[in-house]
């Protein structure tokens, strides 16, 4: 039986993967975490990733990964998608996971890493056999989630087709940069296999391709610029998708790549958000760092405002 997300229009839009803030001495913040959602529950965001790696879910406890899947639940609407990130480096661990996870709190579907650890071993036939095993024992719908820059594995697009065909998996999140493999893989894939980029600097380059989403770590401090740009890219307005899209790269590479989650933590707290502390060995930017992604803020927001002011 298939799952009621089965279908690319059901994970269609822009979803957040959403930080989790910590206070000065590293607890998490879960009023934090409530206002921010709150805040983001403004937009018209399609919904959140709980503890993906914008999460820094390494970086918590079991117990401290269920608190705040469960305080974030209670503050997202039922009308909104609710994802948490999931993935243990073991087949038997990310099923005992999701297991554990779903006892506690109540998901549309689980963003599922990919194993890394014995790289050399996680082979392609590896992930199509880890991933059907998950699928198979798991009471709620997968999305695979390929993270190369981190994980150092890539979801291949043959792979990410053959795993669509599986009834509980429903989609991927490409987090690389690279779309001819995304585009690839919507050539391949079914129709009722979503494909969604997970990388913010090629947002209109990856909706132009066939993806139908987005989940964007940059979305949590610019949702707005990422909904235009959604909204410009799908109605097929190319020069307007362009011009946004120009003025979110910067803010999107200063958010991730190069300054990292202490980055985007810095620019929420810039922006009227929670932003908070990072969890060590992550560090906070220096202060160089945080002039440079205040200025990519501010570039976005003229950029947003730019187009607001255009003619239609």
């Amino acid at each position: 039986m298939k799952s009621d997300l089965k279908s690319p229009d059901k994970l269609c839009g822009v979803l957040l993967p959403i930080t989790t803030p910590f206070k000065s001495d590293s607890a998490v913040d879960l009023s934090g975490l409530r206002s921010n959602i709150l805040k983001w529950n403004e937009t018209s965001i399609a919904g959140y990733v709980v503890l993906g790696s914008t999460g820094e879910r390494v970086n918590l406890d079991e117990d401290e990964q269920l608190q705040v899947i469960a305080a974030a639940r209670d503050a997202v609407p039922s009308n909104r998608l609710f994802i948490a990130g999931v993935g243990q480096q073991s087949t038997r661990g990310t099923i005992r996971e999701i297991e554990i996870l779903n006892t506690a709190v109540a998901v549309d579907a689980v963003l599922v890493i990919t194993p890394h650890f014995y790289r050399a071993a996680i082979t392609q036939d590896a992930l199509l056999e880890h991933y059907r095993a998950v699928a198979d024992a798991a009471p709620v719908p997968l999305i695979l989630y390929s993270m190369p820059a981190l994980t150092g594995i890539k979801i291949e697009p043959a792979t990410a087709a053959a795993l669509g065909e599986h009834p509980n998996i429903i989609g991927i999140k490409d987090s690389s940069n690279d779309i001819a493999a995304l585009r690839e893989t919507i050539k391949l894939a079914h129709n009722d296999f979503a494909v969604l980029t997970g990388n913010g600097t090629v947002l209109r380059e990856a909706l132009g391709a066939g993806a139908c989403g987005a989940i964007l770590a940059v979305g949590c401090v610019a949702p707005e610029l990422c909904l235009e740009i959604f909204s410009a890219a799908t109605s097929g307005d190319m020069k307007r998708s362009q011009r946004l899209q120009s003025g979110l790269t910067p803010l999107a590479e200063a958010v991730t790549t190069r300054f990292g989650i202490g980055g985007l933590k810095a620019a929420l707290d810039m922006s009227g958000y929670v932003g908070g502390h990072v969890r060590a060995p992550l560090r906070a930017p220096d202060n160089h760092a945080c002039a440079e992604v205040q200025r990519c803020l501010d570039a976005a927001e003229q950029a947003l405002l730019a187009e607001a002011a255009s003619p239609a």
